[in-house]
């Protein structure tokens, strides 16, 4: 049995436990400035978040939404033994193209570029899922 696109999903995990710490350092900096109240956290319902902290916790959890089809498709492949170069390739292209959205939404958040690489992605996760479905008729 062939692992390898353990390493993207690995990857992708990292990644998000990336943005995990980087929304905790954001929400406690916005704390000790006294730019949101702690008490928000509690319901998410009294007050708001400062706009950088709310970047944060919107991508964070844009990480639990198109990223789980990947580790199923992930998952998929690892169980039928597909593991051609090609589903590989694109594993990490969606990888990188995750990434470079995390890097967009967290940072400058270019609405054009940010739906640009997150687009691209959604094309290369149905080419991830197109390849399996033709790796198993």
């Amino acid at each position: 049995m062939n692992l390898e696109l353990i390493y993207p999903m690995a990857a992708m995990v990292l990644l998000t436990f990336i943005v995990l710490i980087a929304m905790f350092r954001s929400r406690v900096a916005a704390i000790k400035s006294g730019k949101v109240n702690a008490g928000f956290y509690k319901t998410y319902q009294e007050g708001s978040e400062p706009r950088k902290v709310a970047q944060f916790s919107r991508h964070f959890v844009n990480m639990f939404e198109s990223p789980t089809l990947f580790y199923a498709a992930c998952v998929v492949g690892i169980i039928t033994g597909q593991n051609a170069a090609a589903l590989i390739v694109l594993a990490w292209i969606y990888v990188a193209l995750r990434a470079l959205h995390a890097y967009i939404h967290t940072g400058k958040n270019s609405i054009s570029l940010r739906m640009w690489a997150y687009f691209s992605s959604w094309l290369v996760l149905l080419g991830i899922w197109g390849t399996l479905v033709v790796g198993v008729t």
